[in-house]
């Protein structure tokens, strides 16, 4: 079915980002699957298809690996754009097999059960270390204090970027992201391709140096990795570093002042996460269920699938909703209540299928650590005022979670 003209879908209106959820109800209503003229996309809000939608290979990520441009009926992306397609097409994200297949089976060794279990010290030690300057200066900035430099300390340690040279990844990252949010501008492109050039040239010099000099961090062992069978180009080296640093603490941010934001809003809750402590694992799910901090992920259809009596032909490109689809209530009873001790909760924020998110297990020990240390150190943690909501839609966060502890 195509989507009317009064669909309240509308991921450049300030008030749907503010609240998108209401909008996602109605599209549910509307059918399995919404035509989308703006994006020319085909959204898909319901739970169990989105579920099954990431489990099928007649869809993909990229569709360079059967087709041409031309023969899939596309456009190539202008040239002027080419740092940033070169840097974001070699990294796993958006390949298929056999690349993502041999790139993944490397990245992975590094995000064992074993490798998180011992981080754990490092990571709930920066997490109360942060959480003490906060409660130190009465308050400040959720976001800037904690929220962001718990991640990024986190995955540069892992890749063992200098501590000299963090402060520059965020913006960067920042940059980069810039181009997955819906029909991006030429302005953001133009960014996004600068900072592609500038870490890319970054991390070209500190695999040179590692070659130079290993140390015991995933870029050494990637480096390692590409004299063995599992090779590795110098290039998805590169976007792989880059692709675990954007991935491996966007997300991370954005649930952490997300989730506070949502606990500010819902006292009740908050009083009992204050109480009981142990509700923590089950409200970090449901804290990333309620404010979804990726809303939407993208496939490619590669083979003609149909969805509810709807041919979606080879060529078209489908939007997942993960927001939509983790306030489905077919799947979650009173979607939008806020319930930190919701048992049953299936929600798709870390995606499924082969692209399943590969640093869950470290994105969760990280949410752990920051709402432990902020329940223990901060229990008066109170906001100082309404956050500003960032424009964005893909990627969904705050501007700052200014905070006070009395």
């Amino acid at each position: 079915m195509s989507g009317p003209a009064d669909l309240a879908f509308d991921p450049w209106d300030p008030a749907f980002v503010a609240d998108p959820y209401p909008a996602y109800a109605e599209l549910r209503a509307r059918g399995r699957v919404v035509r989308y003229e703006p994006t020319d996309q085909w959204l898909v809000p319901h739970h169990a298809d989105v579920s099954a939608l990431l489990r099928d290979r007649r869809l993909g990520r990229t569709y360079q690996h059967r087709f041409s441009h031309e023969e899939f009926g596309r456009s190539a992306p202008p040239a002027a754009h080419e740092p940033f397609r070169t840097l974001n097409d070699h990294g796993m994200l958006d390949l298929e097999p056999p690349d993502h297949t041999r790139i993944r089976r490397l990245v992975s060794k590094a995000f064992t059960p074993r490798t998180v279990e011992r981080l754990k010290p490092y990571v709930h030690g920066l997490a109360d270390e942060l959480v003490a300057g906060l409660v130190r200066d009465g308050g400040g900035d959720l976001l800037t204090d904690v929220a962001e430099p718990l991640p990024v300390a986190v995955i540069a340690e892992m890749l063992g970027i200098p501590e000299a040279d963090r402060g520059r990844l965020r913006p960067w990252s920042a940059a980069i992201c810039g181009m997955y949010e819906l029909n991006p501008s030429e302005d953001t492109a133009a960014r996004a391709v600068r900072a592609s050039v500038e870490f890319s040239e970054y991390l070209r010099e500190l695999i040179a140096e590692r070659r130079r000099r290993p140390g015991d961090d995933l870029i050494s062992g990637l480096i390692a990795a590409h004299d063995e069978d599992d090779r590795l180009t110098e290039q998805e080296m590169i976007s792989t570093a880059v692709l675990l640093l954007n991935a491996g603490h966007e997300a991370t941010v954005n649930a952490t002042v997300n989730g506070w934001w949502a606990l500010f809003r819902n006292p009740a809750q908050l009083a009992a996460l204050r109480a009981d402590h142990s509700l923590v694992p089950t409200a970090i799910e449901e804290l990333m269920r309620y404010d979804t901090p990726l809303q939407l992920f993208e496939r490619w259809v590669l083979d003609d699938i149909e969805i509810d009596g709807t041919v979606i032909p080879r060529g078209a490109e489908i939007a997942m909703l993960f927001g939509s689809a983790n306030h489905d209530p077919a799947v979650f009873p009173d979607p939008a209540r806020l319930d930190l001790a919701r048992a049953d909760n299936p929600h798709i924020s870390f995606s499924a299928g082969i692209h399943y998110c590969i640093g869950a297990p470290l994105a969760r020990l990280e949410l752990t650590a920051s709402m432990t240390a902020l329940l223990n150190q901060a229990p008066t943690l109170t906001p100082a005022k309404s956050p500003t909501r960032k424009p964005n839609f893909v990627i969904r966060g705050l501007e700052g979670l200014s905070v006070e502890v009395r």
